[in-house]
């Protein structure tokens, strides 16, 4: 348990080291040019999450047969090698190479979620499931920091960080860690259920967890929106800087870390796991309305605080999601629910950035709105409460 947070941890603060870095080297890459630059970056997290969305399930299918071990070591090598051709890049198709090979091995994620819970207790799963939004939120705490300080030494500095911290990780579970899916609980490797239409087909396979999944989808799409316009919306429209949104995002990954890592076991142990998502989706639409209608910039920083509470839906979904299953096919279903989760992440920056937000602070709006895309994440928040509340009572349990 401990050595997967710690690999969750670690992924995300590999990406996290480079998010202030990668958009650099690509302008140094497309000559100086800044619209040049944010177009090809935009290609590049596509690509990324397209990729995730192909490999999430075949990852998945494989750590069905194999067992959760291998599947996770490989990653964690791979990933290792691809900060390295990242660092040494000559030219920009080779950082492309290097975002392929990201997207597959970071689609370790779909592994790590499905051993998760072939270990917790069914009491228990909940809990840990939060916990991996703690490794996430400290990832994003500290990542992002330590990629600018890197960055201002030597631009490629932070892909050789990212690069050891995958390899000492890759060296310690090598040593470290057990394999958690016994060989009388493996299922044999299927090509239809390792592509991503195929592990679509595996959540269709249980009722309650295709509604679970579906209403996912919005919650996690709202969640993508937020991540990728946060920052224009905040400058465009109370004139934060680099630092300011530093602040704010810091404060995202503390109040994630709190809530997932210390009261989300007890909330949903208080309410259970059903009541416990319809709570926390309502006090996300709330967030998300008062992201989007929000007059003053201290305004946002309440609705971080307030809106962390939301945050108990995400992993009382994933534990509902997983005691529905078998053992058998936990690699299969999470691979599913991570290749929907990367679609989001393809969808996300145009629907939200480019879509709303470009168009609602453009002379062609017939009003700006730049807060927008917030409004539409509340509208899918709220469209998961009532799929959900709907899905529960006709299927009581």
């Amino acid at each position: 348990m401990i050595f997967i947070l710690i690999t969750v941890f670690i992924d995300v603060l590999g990406i996290g080291i480079i998010i202030p870095i990668l958009p650099e080297l690509i302008k140094e890459f497309a000559g100086g040019s800044t619209p040049l630059a944010g177009r090809w970056f935009g290609v590049l997290a596509a690509t990324y999450a397209l990729t995730q969305f192909i490999f999430a399930p075949v990852l998945g299918a494989l750590s069905d047969r194999v067992g959760r071990r291998p599947v996770i070591l490989i990653s964690l090598f791979g990933l290792g090698v691809d900060y390295i051709i990242m660092g040494y890049a000559p030219s920009l198709a080779w950082l492309f190479v290097g975002r392929l090979i990201a997207g597959v091995m970071g689609a370790s994620i779909t592994t790590a979620n499905a051993y998760i819970a072939d270990v917790s207790k069914p009491e228990d799963r909940a809990r840990n499931f939060g916990l991996i939004g703690v490794a996430f939120g400290l990832g994003f705490i500290f990542g992002p920091g330590l990629g600018g300080i890197l960055g201002g030494i030597d631009l490629r500095l932070p892909f050789f960080v990212s690069a050891g911290l995958a390899l000492v990780n890759w060296l310690y579970g090598f040593f470290v860690l057990p394999e958690s899916l016994p060989p009388e609980k493996r299922d044999a490797f299927s090509w239809r259920k390792a592509n991503p239409v195929g592990s679509l087909y595996v959540l269709g396979s249980y009722p309650l967890v295709a509604g679970l999944t579906a209403a996912f989808v919005f919650v996690v799409l709202a969640q993508r929106g937020l991540e990728t316009v946060w920052v224009l919306y905040t400058g465009h429209k109370f004139g934060w800087d680099e630092q300011m949104n530093g602040f704010s995002l810091m404060l995202v990954g503390v109040m994630a870390a709190i809530v997932q890592g210390g009261l989300v076991r007890p909330i949903v142990g208080r309410l259970g796991e059903r009541r416990a998502i319809l709570y926390g989706l309502v006090v996300a639409v709330i967030t998300y309305l008062g992201y989007g209608l929000a007059t003053a910039g201290w305004m946002l920083f309440a609705f971080i605080v307030f809106g962390s509470i939301g945050g108990v839906a995400g992993p009382a979904i994933q534990s509902l999601v997983a005691g529905t299953v078998p053992p058998e096919d936990q690699g299969k279903v999470q691979g599913g629910i991570t290749s929907l989760m990367s679609l989001t992440s393809i969808l996300a920056p145009l629907i939200f950035t480019a879509g709303l937000f470009s168009y609602f602070t453009s002379p062609d709006a017939p009003m700006e709105l730049a807060g927008a895309p917030f409004l539409l994440g509340a509208v899918m928040y709220a469209l998961a409460f009532v799929s959900l509340l709907r899905l529960f009572r006709r299927m009581p349990g």
